[in-house]
Order: C-alpha cells, then sequence, then structure tokens
C-alpha cells in the first residue's frame, strides 16, 4: 500500500502560478489512478482532475480544464497540479488521493489519501 506526501502549497497572487507535487511510496504507484481533490473553508472536498495509470488519460472538474494540468512520473513514484491563472476563488487545502485500477471524481471512491497541502490566492 502506498503512502502519499504532497508539497509545494503556498500563497500566491491573482494570476499567478502553482505547481503541487504528491509524492507516493512504495513501488507500486504505477498500478493507481491519482486524484487531486481540494476543500475550502467551509465547503465539501471537490474533485480536481485525475489520471490514468498510464498518464494517457486525464479528467478535469468543471473550471479546472485550461487552466490546471495533472500529470505523473511513474519512475518518481510522483504526481503533479500545475495551476495557472489563479484566482480567490481556488484558496483550498489541495489533496491528492489514489485508487486501484479505475479511476472516479467521487472522493469516497479513494481509500489513500495524503496530508493536503494549502493554497492560498490573495487579490
Amino acid at each position: 500500500q502506498v503512502q502519499l506526501v504532497e508539497s509545494g502549497g503556498g500563497v500566491v497572487q491573482t494570476g499567478g502560478s502553482l505547481t503541487l507535487s504528491c509524492e507516493a511510496s512504495g513501488r507500486t504507484f504505477s498500478r493507481y489512478v491519482v486524484a487531486w481533490f481540494r476543500q475550502a473553508p467551509g465547503e465539501e472536498r471537490e474533485f480536481v482532475a485525475r489520471l490514468s495509470m498510464s498518464g494517457n488519460y486525464t479528467y478535469y472538474g468543471d473550471s479546472k480544464k485550461g487552466r490546471f494540468i495533472i500529470s505523473r512520473d511513474n519512475a518518481k513514484n510522483t504526481a503533479y497540479l500545475q495551476m495557472s491563472s489563479l484566482n480567490p476563488e481556488d484558496t483550498a487545502v489541495y489533496y491528492c488521493a489514489v485508487r486501484r485500477l479505475v479511476g472516479t471524481d467521487y472522493q469516497e471512491d479513494y481509500d489513500i489519501w495524503g496530508q493536503g497541502t494549502q493554497v492560498t490566492v490573495s487579490s
């Protein structure tokens, strides 16, 4: 079973960019679908993006496509979320999560989570 550690969060101004990383322990990372979710204060956790095991298929939540890019490097056991044109509504704790074989947009389907990394976009 893998363990996940996110990094790369921080404070950025409106219009800025950040790249988050999700590093997995273990040797089976390539067998997992990877997803990013986010949770803003007082809000439910929201699907951001997910990526197939091979990295060939990507899916994005509403309003994320075109601004966010999910990717992975299985040789480095790491997934990434490149975020651009950030605005204050993107402020949230960002989590990566994995599950075996088939990806979904629903947090309840993912059983391994990282601890989250805070992203704050200032106006």
